[in-house]
């Protein structure tokens, strides 16, 4: 007999058991899919740095970079987005054709299947230059190598299904596609109303033991084009022909779709990006039980292989997407705005448009940072599931107020649609980013933080296994283990806390990391504020935290923070600690430190436990948020990096898809290296006083060089100014030509005067 256990934990864990919320087995599923990684140090109080910084970053094997600038410059160069999204509303046939070919579908896929076998950073940086040409190609190559049949075989498919169906995706005869979203069911999969019942049939000529499937999917990308379609769907077994239970769970089952019942091919709009997406239907739809993914035995687990798949897949696909539109906004923005004058000098002079400029930079140095970073885990095979939650949300989030930021600096050139428009389709298509793959408002409010405290916790999910436990005896020992280790935890960290808070971090512990040093430091005191705020909270609200859906937020906010930072850093080490890269770092620890410290102020002004919140507030912020975000200073100093050409430009935006065209891109790159050529002589001009460059020759000003120069990059210049337009029938089938649109009011103008 233990005092400590039987007459401390006893009392506690009875009263525990009884007010601990129950958990839907999806719920239980979606916990236990995937791992932890860099996220349970931080949720510790107190991260050990060198564990980070001794990570291998993410590198391309020698085949994988042959391929990056090989076939998928090739792909490229293929592509003009205008004519995709506005002639075509589709990938040529011969894009079609070269991407199978050159098997971009199987990347993920083993070479023993005749994929290509790719790590998952190979396949972040295909999907990353592929995106900064064409959204619609970069969609139509990520979508059969992220959640999809492919994915699920590789992970639980049987041998023979896997000998089978890989090689034939890999080759891309088979382009595959999966449906878990329906009507009924969007964020809340698991209420879908598809349906499996078990029972006997004809299939191929022979009465087999199937399922009968009916369903109706949406939203589904590459569905209208699809010959392999992954379905989810509820299994349901009324005759017990393989047990005893009715109701078998969520299920998962390839579906070849020329199959007799199965309606495939329209197309939504989403967003007018014309990749591949569709409904499609099954009615009575029959096939053998040896078409489940994993065979007989996988019935009912489909969720909890879904979660586990995209434990991994969110990490990748759409962070890639976001990093590239961010570097391409960085790109691109810092480009126009140097050549761009008003008010007879370039709008880069601005301190209005300095400040977007270096949220636009940051902003690309962060996410970049963390896609690193991220996918170097996955390397390693680890399945981080709050941190691809994380990714997946602040990628598409960052990259939004990105973008917004650069169509506001271009304005009209940004605004007219035609040939010439280098952002208005990447605009067009950031909500869908956002709402994919697990919407962001659920994925804040609900999963960041409501997922993290459970699985990173250091002794949480401990204390919810043994309070689950069916032998109480059992169960109780368990407890008073991780009680107790949760108990001491807690003292330590409040002490840790304390200290760190009240020294404003001076003496936190940090690597010597030159420049930086000071930044590690102040991670270590909010990791421990963090982990001693989230422990208070999960033990004055208990189960009632998951309800406080605002309160979750924050703390899943502070938690996306730190590790986003850690990134940041961990880029800044591992790219040699450039010296002209440190104000993008300064610029991301200023944004960051701000976000934390407000969040902060908003649990403590909002936590329903008064006294609690009280005490919290000295201990950790007795003086209130004082982080104000960057300086003037640094904001100017960040903005520079992208305003001339350098090698910390390029560090900032390295491989991003360009081809030698005529396309507004390749004029915006010309015109930015003609502009900072011919800077000298420029500066000459002005301070002469003249304006024509010819005359300032004549005078001897400038020499007749100098004068080309100017002029090479005024006409550069123009052509990039330059918007598209286009003839009224070129627009609307209503005019059969220009003169139609006169006449067409002219007569409407008439018959309202004869009225």
């Amino acid at each position: 007999m233990s005092f400590r256990r039987d007459y401390l934990s006893k009392p506690i864990f009875s009263w525990a058991r009884g007010v601990l919320p129950t958990m839907s087995d999806t719920e239980r599923e979606a916990l236990e899919a995937g791992d932890v990684w860099w996220d349970a140090d931080l949720f510790t109080g107190n991260p050990d740095w060198s564990k980070l910084l001794a990570f291998a970053p993410a590198r391309l094997t020698d085949e994988e970079n042959a391929f990056l600038h090989g076939p998928v410059d090739e792909l490229c160069a293929m592509l003009d987005e205008w004519k995709i999204n506005w002639e075509w509303r589709d990938l040529p046939p011969e894009v079609w054709a070269f991407i199978k070919a050159k098997k971009f579908f199987g990347m993920i896929i083993p070479r023993e299947f005749g994929g290509l076998g790719f790590s998952p950073y190979a396949h972040s940086e295909v999907v990353r230059k592929i995106s900064s040409r064409s959204l619609t190609a970069a969609v139509t190559v990520m979508v059969p190598n992220s959640l999809g049949p492919g994915e699920l075989l590789m992970r639980f498919g049987t041998k023979e299904q896997q000998d089978k169906w890989l090689p034939r995706l890999a080759a891309g005869q088979d382009i595959p596609c999966f449906g878990l979203t329906s009507p009924e069911a969007g964020s809340d999969a698991a209420s879908m109303i598809d349906t499996g019942i078990i029972c006997k049939g004809n299939f191929e000529g022979r009465e087999v033991l199937g399922l009968r499937l009916n369903w109706h999917k949406r939203y589904i990308t590459l569905g209208p084009v699809a010959t392999l379609l992954g379905l989810a769907f509820k299994a349901y077994d009324p005759d017990h022909l393989v047990g005893n239970e009715d109701e078998l769970g969520i299920t998962v089952a390839l579906i070849p779709t020329h199959l007799p019942g199965v309606s495939i091919g329209h197309r939504h709009l989403p967003a007018m990006q014309v990749f591949q997406n569709g409904p499609n239907w099954g009615k009575d739809v029959f096939i053998p039980l040896d078409y489940i993914i994993g065979g007989q035995e996988r019935l009912g687990q489909g969720w909890k292989m879904l979660m586990t798949a995209l434990a991994a897949g969110r990490g990748i696909s759409l962070p890639s997407l976001s990093a590239a539109g961010a570097a391409y906004a960085a790109r691109t923005t810092g480009a126009y705005a140097r050549i761009r004058e008003q008010f007879g000098i370039s709008i880069s002079k601005f301190e209005g448009i300095e400040e977007p400029l270096a949220r636009i930079a940051g902003t690309a140095y962060l996410l970049d940072a963390a896609r690193r970073l991220t996918c170097a885990a996955l390397n390693e095979g680890h399945h981080p599931a709050v941190i691809s939650g994380i990714m997946k949300l602040h990628a598409t989030e960052r990259m939004r107020i990105a973008i917004d930021d650069a169509m506001d600096i271009h304005g009209g050139k940004a605004v007219i649609d035609g040939p010439q428009n280098y952002l208005g389709g990447l605009y067009r298509s950031v909500p869908v980013g956002i709402t994919v793959e697990g919407a962001n408002i659920l994925t804040r409010n609900l999963i960041v933080f409501g997922q993290g405290a459970i699985r990173a916790h250091p002794y949480l999910l401990q204390e919810m296994n043994a309070l689950s436990e069916p032998d109480r005896d059992k169960g109780l020992t368990a407890f008073d283990t991780a009680f107790w280790k949760h108990v001491g935890h807690s003292f330590a960290t409040m002490f840790r806390a304390w200290g760190r808070s009240w020294s404003f971090g001076l003496f936190a512990p940090a690597p010597d990391a030159g420049d930086a040093t000071k930044f590690y430091r102040q991670l270590s005191r909010y990791s421990s504020a963090f982990a001693l705020c989230a422990d208070m909270a999960l033990l004055t609200l208990g189960g009632a935290l998951k309800r406080k859906e605002m309160l979750s937020a924050r703390f899943g906010d502070i938690l996306s923070e730190l590790y986003l930072l850690s990134a940041a850093l961990k880029r800044w080490q591992d790219e040699g600690r450039q010296r002209e890269d440190l104000p993008a770092l300064e610029w991301c620890m200023a944004s960051g430190f701000k976000t934390i410290e407000n969040r902060f102020a908003e649990i403590l002004a909002n936590l329903p436990n008064r006294p609690v919140a009280w005490l919290l507030k000295f201990l950790i912020q007795p003086f209130g948020a004082r982080v104000t975000g960057p300086s003037d200073r640094v904001v100017h100093l960040c903005a520079q990096l992208v305003l001339s050409p350098s090698a910390a430009r390029d560090r900032l935006t390295p491989d991003l898809a360009f081809v030698e065209d005529d396309g507004g891109i390749a004029r915006l790159e010309k015109a930015f290296r003609l502009v900072t050529a011919a800077e000298d002589a420029a500066k000459q001009l002005r301070a002469a006083r003249l304006h024509d460059w010819q005359e300032a020759v004549r005078k001897g000003v400038i020499t007749q060089d100098d004068g080309e120069k100017l002029a090479a990059a005024h006409e550069a210049v123009a052509k990039v100014i330059e918007v598209d337009d286009f003839a009224p029938e070129a627009l609307s089938p209503i005019y059969k030509k220009s003169a139609d649109v006169h006449q067409f009011f002219q007569e409407l103008g008439e018959q309202r005067a004869a009225s």
